[in-house]
């Protein structure tokens, strides 16, 4: 089912409160150091202490892994697609058809401007003229006044990716946007991705298939050869590397 923007949560704990559980989450789930809990422990956590109304995926539509796994414990929960105008086709197929599938709340978080405004202010193609700007303007602002209402986000984050997620935890606090944060596949490979995704039977988007194991906006996405650095495709030939989500 797919909704307007209308995060569910009744009651927000204080940011006080919500950074002691992530705290504790972090010392009861394990870390690099020790054993860590599997993706569906880290599930179970938040179901026990949370619930579905205070949570939301975010979920960039390169497959379905993670919001299938965060629904089998918490069936129904939020799902934020950011719709950022520059999607690859592909990508707004596999976000159709996660939700027809799946049991989750589609919800599309779309920027302050269209696209054709953007252009209007800021002139054509900022994306190629200052991707900061355009990332910040279509992902990051969006993103952070979607999850006001929220107490937690899980994301898709893995160590593997990039030597900028090598540390990632799998709880910690979100200072910059004020509510908990869960990285529950951050352990996995790209192969342990689309196994999961094989054995259950989720969307995973085509371009996948394709060469492209990091998908973002169609304009600044490229295929990558085997072997290859999988985010290296992301702002090819540019010093950027991460769309500022993540930092």
């Amino acid at each position: 089912m797919t909704v307007s923007l209308a995060p569910r949560a009744a009651v927000r704990r204080s940011a006080d409160e919500l950074r002691a559980i992530a705290e504790r989450g972090a010392e009861e789930l394990g870390s690099l150091t020790d054993h860590e809990a599997s993706p569906a422990e880290v599930v179970a956590w938040v179901a026990r202490s949370f619930g579905v109304d205070a949570c939301a995926v975010a979920c960039s539509m390169a497959d379905a892994a993670l919001p299938h796994l965060v629904a089998e414990q918490l069936p129904g929960v939020d799902v934020l697609f950011l719709d950022t105008g520059y999607h690859f086709t592909e990508t707004r197929v596999t976000r159709d058809e996660v939700d027809r599938v799946l049991d989750v709340r589609i919800i599309d978080v779309l920027p302050e401007q269209t696209v054709a405004e953007q252009d209007a202010e800021f002139g054509e193609k900022l994306f190629a003229r200052d991707p900061g700007l355009c990332c910040a303007r279509r992902k990051v602002e969006p993103l952070h006044d979607a999850l006001g209402g929220y107490e937690l986000w899980f994301t898709g984050v893995r160590r593997e990716e990039a030597p900028t997620r090598t540390n990632t935890p799998l709880v910690q606090w979100d200072e910059r946007n004020g509510l908990v944060k869960v990285n529950p596949v951050a352990a996995w490979t790209f192969d342990d991705l689309i196994g999961y995704a094989n054995r259950h039977r989720v969307p995973v988007n085509l371009l996948m298939e394709h060469g492209f194991p990091s998908i973002g906006c169609e304009p600044c996405t490229k295929p990558v050869a085997p072997g290859e650095d999988p985010r290296s495709g992301r702002w090819a030939g540019l010093s950027k590397t991460e769309c500022g989500l993540h930092l």
